[in-house]
């Protein structure tokens, strides 16, 4: 199974910029999406970006397109998400995830039950 640990997050101000990282172990042949999730306090996790971690094949969430970046690290085992003009309504915890055997097989993979092997998450805080 693939364990993922996030990083990056902390206290900013809008306008701000971050990089949170998602390092993984475990990765294997069957492991075709790496995502990255949000949950604010109070409501239901929201799927950000989710990258092919083979291909580099990149899905975002219409909410966050533009503003938002994933990337994969080989070298590193990390997939990165950018953050750019953060707003005080990204305010959330971010999850990492990697999808379940069988699932997210070349398309937007937006169901966070597709998804297995979540992080502790990491938490993100923007002021205005």
């Amino acid at each position: 199974q693939v364990h993922v640990v996030e990083s990056g997050g902390g206290l900013v101000q809008a306008g701000d910029s971050l990089r949170l990282s998602c390092e993984a172990s475990g990765i294997r042949y069957n492991t075709y999406q790496l995502g990255w999730f949000r949950q604010a306090p109070g409501k239901e996790r929201e799927f950000v970006a989710s990258i092919e971690w083979f291909t580099e094949k990149t899905y975002y969430s219409e909410f966050v397109k533009g503003r938002f970046t994933i990337s994969r690290d080989n070298a590193k085992n990390t997939v990165y998400l950018h953050i750019n003009s953060l707003k005080p309504e990204d305010t959330a915890a971010y999850y990492c995830a990697s999808s379940r055997e069988g699932y997210c097989t070349g398309y937007a993979c937006t169901d966070p039950r597709s998804f297995d092997s979540w992080g502790q998450g990491t938490q993100v805080t923007v002021s205005s």
